[in-house]
């Protein structure tokens, strides 16, 4: 499923009055996120309290549209909103990769365990990835890019038709 059918699916089923504007939808194999901006709080409230107050309100709408999402298109849903400039995820979907490093990366992890960086080798290799995506967004954004190029042209195989 193409993340544009993934999202314009979700937005007919949110109820508008949740976001101020169209809420964020973003996918992979595993996993729909969905986050949406919120109003800003009420005077004197913080974010974080407008945040769970929002949790807690459409708590039983959210479950209802997840239950349906992972239904149709086999990948668990995760919530999230966006107030006072912070972005607040309740619910992810944490899924385990396999991976075969030799000892020079196991010794990168170790040191990073071992530094108090992170809690285990698990830990290391995802601040590993989150470093990564960091700084090198823009070539990676370019990558994606090209990807769904690619996805385009080979849909346009003749064979396939």
């Amino acid at each position: 499923m193409q993340r544009d059918e993934i999202s314009a699916w979700a937005t007919e089923r949110i109820p508008r009055e949740w976001f101020s504007g169209r809420p964020e939808v973003e996918a992979d194999n595993e996993e729909i996120l969905i986050v949406g901006k919120l109003a800003a709080p009420e005077e004197g409230e913080p974010a974080e309290a407008r945040a769970q107050r929002f949790r807690e309100e459409t708590r039983d709408q959210r479950m209802r549209i997840a239950a349906e999402a992972e239904r149709r298109f086999g990948r668990r849903v995760a919530w999230g909103v966006e107030v006072g400039g912070n972005r607040h995820i309740f619910t992810t979907h944490s899924t385990p990769v396999m991976t075969r490093l030799r000892m020079p990366e196991r010794r990168i992890l170790d040191t990073l365990v071992e530094a108090g960086v992170a809690r285990s080798r698990s830990d290391a290799l995802a601040w590993c990835v989150r470093l990564v995506g960091r700084h090198e967004s823009e070539w990676i954004d370019e990558l994606r890019r090209a990807l769904v190029k690619v996805g385009e042209i080979r849909r346009q195989d003749p064979s396939l038709r």
